[in-house]
């Protein structure tokens, strides 16, 4: 293994699958299969979703919702999902835990970084969710700040294309991809990796990131096993 310790970010909208709101069964299956695949391999695996597939707090403000309303509300539909995913390992036979940057005892442990440490030394997949627990900060910067926390070795980001682009390769099937990229060269060229509060944590504590397709199965071993996959953004 490349990386011993991972922070592996997905989107809500991941978990859709093909459908236009909510979870699909199937896919969430196949990432507790890809994820139990490196988990067997020794990799210490934590985790954060979005909630965009149930609700998007800035979608809700854009429509007169108060922000922070429409945020809170965003940030307990990422418990859902780490909830369904939760369900998801359990199943396939991996231990984990839920942990919240909200209180809500019932569900989830609240997020204690030597608490979250301590799990994933013993084999468990750790999932958190809530975000940072604060309004106006996204699910990229709460993943960057646990992996900052945690001490990961390289944020994942699983994504539905394999790699960054210079344009939309949904929209351009001339966007040309890039297999590496610096920091610096991320924000000379103006590239969306990231929102930019998550983008310059990262950076400042020169913690990688690779952008991947997680839909791709065997991707996420290859990308703990050191293979090329997808776009690596370091020094």
């Amino acid at each position: 293994m490349k990386y011993k310790r991972i922070l592996l970010k997905l989107s809500g909208e991941a978990l859709m699958g093909n459908r236009q709101y909510g979870i699909d069964n199937d896919r969430l299956k196949a990432y507790a299969a890809e994820i139990k695949k490196v988990v067997d391999m020794g990799c210490e695996v934590a985790i954060v979703i979005g909630g965009g597939n149930i609700f998007r707090g800035l979608a809700g403000a854009a429509k007169g919702m108060d922000r922070v309303q429409g945020d809170y509300m965003g940030m307990l539909a990422t418990v859902i999902n780490g909830m369904a995913l939760q369900g998801a390992l359990e199943d396939a036979g991996i231990h984990t835990r839920l942990q919240s940057a909200i209180e809500m005892d019932k569900v989830a442990e609240p997020f204690i970084k030597r608490k979250a440490t301590r799990h994933l030394e013993k084999g468990r997949v750790v999932i958190f969710g809530a975000g940072t627990g604060n309004p106006y900060f996204t699910t990229d910067t709460a993943a960057t700040l646990r992996a900052i926390e945690i001490g990961a070795d390289v944020i994942l980001k699983g994504t539905r294309v394999d790699g960054i682009y210079d344009s939309d390769p949904e929209k351009n099937a001339d966007a040309v991809k890039f297999n590496s990229l610096t920091f610096d060269e991320v924000y000379a060229k103006d590239l969306k990796v990231m929102d930019m509060t998550a983008f310059t944590l990262s950076h400042e504590n020169k913690l990688p990131i690779i952008v991947f397709d997680m839909n791709r199965e065997g991707n996420l071993k290859r990308v703990v096993e050191g293979e090329k996959v997808g776009t690596l953004v370091g020094l």
